[in-house]
């Protein structure tokens, strides 16, 4: 322990030695719906790796989805200079559950971040969504033990030059009783077999407020054996559901366009969220970047520029003015010595456009 409460919220971790010359410090970033952590890594002789990331996060006392979420950060050995590592890998092991709860792993690597997984994978479910990459247990069976070999419970995460990513675990209940449950993430890369992928190439998913119609538009590059997308919406960033379901040309070799207005005049929540669900034939599905509309809000005069949350740890959000949407918008953020520290160009404006900050160093 480095900083903070130990198993407290912001708490601080140095893991020394993760490689010959490199440091970690895990942080818990964030405890949702009620989740807390009561074992930051299990070093014990008993279930899982000594040479894994073995967290103990206890559920929340409520039904849903409860679960904690940790940074990791590299440094150079014994120092507090971050470093970019080559390639990682985070395999998630054994999610598994019962017959009111089941686990639940989300890796936020970035945007360029891929996965491997079994494609004959009867336990779980994997899909990729913008920078995160999420497996949920679907059949609800206890495997016992933690077991690289059982391929049907785990997914790997990776990707190349990065110095930080984040992790959450946790689980979905449908009942009022809180459990601990151990999870394992195991820093290495196995050779799965290859993958099975969806046959669409999603190229283009905006979103725009047109008075009391949000405009939805995508494109695709191509099209093999696509069935259909499923438009779905939420209030609050964590809970979909259907808001429209539209069918796909099926095969395409060129570029494929499709929109849908979706009337939102009768909400009353500020924040709409909006995602894209495309599934083939087969059933396969993969999940798009989300979108984000702020509702009821008056167009001022002058320009108003919102950014939230305040402050910010993994994601900066950032609402321009409604006429400024579907146009080229260059945001760039500027460090307390007038050092631009990040920049995001976007040929056409979404009404509230997302930033990853979680390779800033803390401070202004």
């Amino acid at each position: 322990l480095i900083g903070g409460s130990d198993l407290q919220l912001n708490a601080e971790y140095r893991f020394s030695s993760v490689n010959d010359t490199t440091d970690a410090i895990v942080r818990i970033d964030s405890l949702i719906n009620g989740a807390k952590v009561n074992k930051i890594d299990d070093n014990s002789n008993g279930t899982g790796y000594k040479a894994a990331f073995q967290p103990a996060v206890q559920n929340g006392n409520s039904n849903g989805l409860s679960y904690a979420v940790f940074s990791i950060t590299f440094y150079q050995k014994g120092t507090n200079t971050p470093v970019n590592l080559y390639i990682v890998n985070a395999t998630a092991l054994d999610i598994d559950g019962n017959n009111t709860l089941k686990e639940y792993a989300k890796v936020r690597m970035g945007n360029t971040a891929n996965m491997n997984f079994m494609s004959l994978t009867t336990d779980i479910s994997v899909t990729k969504a913008g920078e995160e990459i999420i497996g949920k247990n679907t059949l609800g069976i206890e495997r016992t033990g933690i077991d690289t070999a059982y391929y049907n419970n785990m997914f790997t995460a990776y990707n190349s030059n990065i110095s930080s990513f984040s992790v959450a675990y946790g689980a979905t209940k449908t009942n009022s009783s809180s459990s601990v449950r151990q999870y394992s993430l195991y820093m290495k890369g196995f050779a799965y077999p290859a993958p099975s992928t969806l046959p669409v190439k999603l190229t283009a998913f905006t979103a725009s407020l047109v008075k009391e119609n949000v405009n939805l538009k995508w494109e695709t590059a191509s099209e093999m054996n696509v069935s259909h997308f499923e438009l779905e919406r939420s209030t609050d960033g964590v809970n979909y559901s259907q808001a429209a379901l539209v069918f796909a040309y099926g095969s395409a070799t060129d570029k494929a366009s499709y929109s849908y207005n979706d009337n939102v005049a009768a909400f009353r929540q500020p924040v709409v969220y909006y995602r894209l669900r495309s599934v083939d034939i087969d059933g396969k599905a993969e999940l798009s970047e989300t979108r984000i509309i702020r509702i009821n809000q008056a167009e001022a005069i002058s320009i108003s520029l919102q950014t939230y949350p305040n402050p910010v740890t993994n994601e900066l959000r950032v609402t321009v003015p409604n006429n400024w949407q579907n146009k080229q918008t260059v945001v760039e953020l500027f460090n307390a010595n007038g050092q631009v520290s990040g920049r995001k160009t976007t040929s056409g404006s979404n009404q509230t456009e997302t930033i990853n900050t979680s390779n800033l160093a803390p401070g202004f």
